[in-house]
């Protein structure tokens, strides 16, 4: 059985962890063997988080350097930080919109020009760029963005499970009023990968 190692990062607040959450679950609803960690500095605080999601023939929740399938981000900067476990043939599906450290904010630091970043991630794989903060307000929650992210990643062919199985999960795993703002979400990740 092959094996699929996905790092999902972002920072505290954008729901990264719950995204691992239920692509671990789904893994689980397809039949697969799954391992599922988290890693979190400040993240109350809109710090570094970081998860792993390894499915198939794995005996342990942690990506090798280099060995990453899929680097799933929710801001640039944060793909660009955990790219040590990319390879050329890694998917890196990253949402376009910087989120401003504290630090740049009060002017202590200056955020690095967007088109370097993305230049810079070009180097080490395949960059998807993906408008989730607007698709996840076309939906109707900005909160959705993660869920737009899933669907970007479901999209990208990269999964070794069909995106119903990962839908149906994320729906099994929302309270009921937010169904369809999540389906949404999800949907518009799904098309903006395939454009």
């Amino acid at each position: 059985m092959k094996k699929t190692n996905i790092v999902l990062t972002g920072v505290g607040g954008q729901g990264v962890i719950t995204a691992a959450s239920i692509l671990g679950k789904a893994a689980v609803n397809a039949g697969f063997n799954v391992f599922v960690s988290e890693v979190h500095g400040m993240a109350q605080r809109g710090g570094s988080v970081n998860c792993t999601v390894r499915i198939g023939d794995v005996s342990g929740p942690l990506v090798p350097n280099g060995s990453a399938d899929i680097i799933l981000s929710t801001e640039p900067i944060e793909a660009l930080r955990y790219i040590h476990y990319s390879n050329k043939r890694t998917k890196i599906i990253t949402d376009i919109s910087p989120v401003i450290p504290f630090t740049v904010a009060t002017g202590e630091e200056k955020y690095p020009d967007i088109k370097i970043v993305f230049k810079e991630l070009k180097k080490y794989g395949t960059l998807f760029k993906i408008d989730a903060v607007n698709h996840a307000k076309d939906a109707g929650a900005l909160i959705t963005k993660n869920i737009v992210m899933l669907g970007a990643l479901a999209g990208s062919g990269a999964l070794p499970f069909k995106s119903d199985i990962l839908l149906k999960t994320i729906l099994e795993n929302v309270p009921t009023k937010f169904k369809n703002v999540n389906k949404k979400a999800f949907e518009l990740g799904l098309k903006s990968i395939k454009k």
